[in-house]
């Protein structure tokens, strides 16, 4: 049987400056492990979206040259914190994680060119210029993280609909840009 200390707790908190130093702290640290196949790194998902309330789990996107290579890098990774994931759900994805119960950080590795890059940049870029948009989606967080707090599937599945609501108007948008 499971004590309360070892169950995940949803927590949804104010925006904090800090996420960005933790990103680019970390950032650095994966950039030196997989410099080999790194193409480029990005800060994504809600901690990357002034502003607004998050998880306190800085999400970071690797894209590299070729994902079949990212394996070789799981040693590394550990040294660091991180627990490899392989795919986890999503193909053509290689994601760890840092800190099973209290997470501080995921990282999501894709090869150059996976549709999955675009889709985490558009939904930044577009909550970013659209912070309307933006205090809707902390807010529904915030009543989330309140209704499912030991539930992170509860949780996603809550914000599945406003995500891809969004997801669709920021690729409309994303070509506006272009």
């Amino acid at each position: 049987m499971s004590t309360q200390s070892e169950i995940r707790t949803i927590e949804v908190v104010p925006y904090n400056l800090n996420w960005v130093k933790k990103y680019l702290d970390e950032a650095e640290k994966v950039k030196k492990i997989m410099a080999d196949e790194l193409v480029k790194i990005h800060h994504i998902g809600s901690t990357a979206i002034p502003g607004i309330s998050a998880k306190p789990v800085i999400d970071i996107l690797v894209e590299v040259k070729n994902i079949r290579d990212v394996d070789n890098y799981n040693e590394e990774m550990k040294e660091i914190g991180y627990i490899p994931k392989g795919e986890y759900g999503i193909e053509g994805r290689k994601f760890f994680l840092k800190g099973e119960i209290n997470r501080t950080h995921h990282v999501h590795v894709f090869e150059m060119g996976n549709s999955e890059i675009k889709r985490h940049l558009n939904f930044r870029d577009y909550m970013i210029s659209h912070p309307e948009e933006a205090k809707s989606y902390s807010e529904l967080k915030k009543e989330l993280a309140i209704k499912f707090i030991h539930d992170i599937d509860g949780y996603c599945n809550g914000k599945d609909g406003f995500i891809k609501e969004i997801d669709k108007k920021a690729e409309e948008w994303a070509k506006t840009r272009l």
